[in-house]
């Protein structure tokens, strides 16, 4: 899967190994590592099944998350062009391909 970042803080933190521990932890940023192998891996979304991957609601409508450790997640949101989607326009994120990182963190709270 075709990877990008919102902002380049947020690549910084994904490719930089000292940078992901300071920030996240060392437990996060080792999940964090893992989950981007994952994507990185996949051909589409629906081949990731680490990290209880989900859609998310409210005023993340649009963007999907994979967890990493405690709360932290890794949510990013579709890029391919056309975004698919299913017959009553919702996205099909299982046929993702391409994604842009728009936060890493708890979003919760």
């Amino acid at each position: 899967m075709e990877i990008g970042f919102y902002s380049k803080k947020l690549r910084t933190l994904c490719e930089n190994e000292r940078e992901m521990t300071k920030v996240l932890g060392p437990k996060s940023a080792r999940k964090l590592r893992a989950r981007l192998a994952d994507l990185r891996a996949a051909a589409m979304l629906g081949d990731v099944i680490v990290g209880r991957p989900h859609p998310l609601t409210g005023d993340r409508q649009g963007q999907f998350a994979v967890s990493l450790h405690g709360a932290d997640r890794l949510v990013f949101e579709p890029t391919d062009e056309p975004v698919p989607t299913t017959k009553d326009g919702a996205i099909e994120w299982k046929r993702v391909t391409k994604i842009r990182i728009v936060f890493i963190g708890d979003y919760h709270g």
